[in-house]
């Protein structure tokens, strides 16, 4: 017998809400548009090696 999956952690809940409402923020700041939002950082190019961003 196999014991129940226990549900997120309370942090993990907060992860998604808050990733969650970034994406929503996005959505909205962006309607109408054709491109879809990212929610990712890009990785730098080469081209970005003088630029410092903030992860």
């Amino acid at each position: 017998m196999t014991k129940p999956h226990p549900g997120p952690s309370p942090d993990k809940i907060k992860e998604k809400q808050a990733l969650d409402d970034a994406l929503e923020e996005g959505l909205e700041e962006t309607f109408p548009a054709s491109d879809p939002v990212n929610v990712t950082q890009p990785a730098p190019s080469r081209e970005d090696g003088h630029v410092k961003r903030k992860g």
